[in-house]
């Protein structure tokens, strides 16, 4: 594995848009009864649909070798997993329904991923090659887990949350509001990581089958 230490221009404009974030409440942006709130949540919906399907269309699996399709298809499904999560497994547009649907929707989604990655000896080449040779870039990742964790931090009211949460009142807005330069970093990195992938050819370069077989 090997780092990116370079930062790009989108990761150095999330990063300072997130500086920002705390002083919402000083903006004055209006909450409009939960509904600003509401807005965001589904604008958030969206681009994780968008990183499922920009995978699909970007990486065609179907057109790949049997590991680099598993590796394709499983990652859109991590994207399905986090749109699943974000709006409660469909609770959020369904709540009408009984519980035990979207428990099992839940269930079933996280059980692909690991049962996934758990039982595919293919898949886990395919992962193991990937991080012999993709590039991390190491600003955006580190600017996501940051945003990860001040989003929980202003969620869970922890010790440093009065840093980042003036006005009680706006709690859910700057959770939501961390929370949406997280998901763009994540698209970051995921096109990132599909551009190597394509220039490399590594979903479809048959000379790393060696390589495939050294790693099992």
């Amino acid at each position: 594995m090997s780092i990116n230490i370079k930062p790009t221009n989108s990761t150095i404009l999330l990063a300072f848009l997130s500086c920002l974030i705390p002083f919402t409440p000083e903006i004055g942006l209006s909450l409009l009864h939960g509904y600003t709130v509401r807005v965001i949540e589904h604008s958030q919906a969206l681009l994780l649909l968008l990183g499922a399907m920009l995978t699909f269309s970007y990486m065609k699996p179907f057109q790949l070798t049997e590991g680099a399709r598993k590796f394709w298809l499983w990652t859109v499904l991590w994207w399905v997993v986090l749109l699943g999560r974000s709006t409660s497994w469909g609770r959020d547009y369904f709540p009408d329904l009984p519980k035990a649907i979207f428990r099992s929707i839940s269930v079933v989604l996280i059980a692909g991923l690991v049962f996934s990655f758990l039982l595919s000896s293919q898949l886990r080449k395919a992962i193991a090659v990937r991080l012999k040779t993709w590039r991390i870039p190491l600003w955006t990742c580190l600017l996501v887990v940051t945003l990860f964790l001040l989003a929980d931090t202003v969620e869970h009211h922890r010790l440093l949350s009065p840093i980042f949460l003036h006005d009680s009142n706006y709690q859910d807005l700057i959770e939501e509001l961390f929370e949406t330069p997280l998901i763009f970093g994540l698209l970051l990195i995921a096109l990132d990581f599909m551009r190597q992938d394509m220039r490399l050819g590594i979903s479809k370069n048959t000379l790393l089958l060696g390589l495939n077989t050294t790693v099992s």
